[in-house]
């Protein structure tokens, strides 16, 4: 989460599951499980599937809290 956040700090982003993978020591396909459970547990960000080309890529983003504030 921490890594996400972050990476998101200035808007949208895209991350590939293998870069994740070697910067968090994970394989690409522990990252993809990881991401597509925090897809819908993640708070304060938005996580979408976006590519699949070599590796796939996702797309994350800070969205609103629950009292319309942005994070």
């Amino acid at each position: 989460m921490a890594y996400l956040l972050d990476g998101a700090e200035k808007g949208p982003r895209y991350f590939k599951s293998k870069h994740i993978a070697i910067e968090l020591g994970l394989s690409p396909k522990e990252v993809g499980a990881n991401l597509g459970i925090l897809q819908n547990q993640a708070d304060g960000l938005k996580i979408e599937k976006w590519g699949y080309s070599k590796s796939t890529t996702w797309k994350v983003e800070r969205h609103a809290n629950g009292n319309g504030t942005q994070l």
